[in-house]
């Protein structure tokens, strides 16, 4: 069992305490986009086999959205942080790298 901690709030529970969201950092188009982009965010995500950013939301404390980084084969939690970044603080990025050497950030956007 996953066991998360809250940015907002810094409450730290199992899952059941949240609610997962799908993949965290995805580029959303406007209404001018191509069809092709609109396809892609709708349709196309990843689907690691270890470190995955994912989208939560505390629905039984604060309510609010954050991101976790995580192993999606060991269930290994590397940090949360706010939705509002762009991309995982350095800190959660030295701590996936000291457990995955030549793991790097892929860019989003």
């Amino acid at each position: 069992m996953l066991i998360l901690t809250c940015p907002y709030c810094g409450v730290s529970g199992e899952e059941t305490e949240f609610h997962a969201g799908g993949e965290a950092h995805l580029k959303r188009f406007g209404p001018g986009s191509s069809d092709a982009d609109f396809e892609s965010y709708l349709f196309h995500r990843e689907n690691p086999k270890g470190v995955h950013f994912e989208r939560w939301r505390h629905v039984s404390g604060c309510g609010k959205w954050f991101h976790a980084a995580r192993c999606t084969t060991t269930l290994e939690v590397f940090g949360t942080y706010t939705a509002q970044t762009s991309e995982p603080p350095q800190s959660i990025k030295d701590a996936i790298t000291a457990k995955r050497p030549g793991w790097t950030w892929r860019d989003f956007a």
